[in-house]
């Protein structure tokens, strides 16, 4: 038994040692500043959501590295179980800053770090996935203030030249409201629905946007979360589901 766990340690530590220098072939569109301290990666859900963002980012500073699919779910996986996971690599190459005992925060490549996911269900598990994640093998990341979410708008309101977006149906409703009437209103699906210029104005133009700090508190939630729900104690997951079932809606 202790020759097996010498033998798994050294491969962990070749499979570490091998993600820092392996290159990022067709995955992430870095940027051309040499600054960590002004530059910013952009995960993105989705490879059309991607292409979009790296049409309209500033290459200046703006990285954009999209996922396809859905991440591992950390919850019950294995250290090795990680890294063998393609998008995880990604991440974890992207950074250039080592993992989970080896990372370094003074060697990160980028100021920011930003999960753009899509406003729904689908996008809200990406969101948690990525923050459990990065509180697990990253916690410095997050302790640190590097970490953010970005929120794009679930609306686009049009009048002629006049353009407002909304985050919520409040803000749809006094948008309405302030354009006047013979508006039209487009509600946004997804990211892959926006053009680079729209991505580029409503989420990733610094100017203009909408991001969110994850705090330690934020990680520390969606880690419990994970926990409870994923994990091998029925009863926590059982108490769960019989104090939130009421607030389930079922989408028919």
């Amino acid at each position: 038994r202790v020759r097996e766990a010498a033998r798994k340690a050294k491969k962990m530590e070749r499979a570490k040692s091998k993600l820092e220098s392996s290159p990022l072939v067709g995955k992430l569109s870095a940027c051309t500043g040499r600054k960590p301290e002004l530059n910013e990666l952009f995960i993105v859900e989705g490879a059309s959501a991607g292409g979009s963002a790296k049409q309209g980012r500033d290459r200046r500073f703006q990285a954009i590295l999209p996922l396809r699919g859905k991440p591992l779910n950390v919850e019950k996986k294995r250290i090795d179980q990680v890294l063998a996971n393609e998008e995880f690599r990604s991440i974890i190459t992207a950074l250039g800053a080592g993992f989970d005992d080896s990372f370094n925060i003074r060697n990160i490549k980028y100021n920011k770090v930003i999960i753009l996911a899509d406003a729904d269900q689908d996008g809200g598990h990406i969101r948690t996935i990525l923050i459990t994640f990065f509180y697990r093998y990253f916690k410095e990341l997050i302790t640190d203030g590097h970490l953010y979410i970005g929120r794009p708008p679930l609306f686009k309101i049009a009048k002629g030249n006049k353009v407002l977006y909304a985050y919520n149906d409040e803000q749809l409703e006094q948008a309405k409201a302030e354009i006047g009437r013979g508006y039209t209103v487009q509600r946004y699906k997804g990211l892959g629905e926006m053009n680079p210029e729209q991505l580029w104005e409503t989420t990733m133009n610094p100017d203009n946007r909408v991001i969110v700090q994850i705090t330690i508190d934020d990680a520390e939630k969606a880690d419990e979360a994970f926990t409870i729900l994923m994990g091998d104690q029925v009863e926590p997951r059982r108490r769960f589901i019989e104090t939130n079932a009421q607030y389930a809606k079922l989408d028919v």
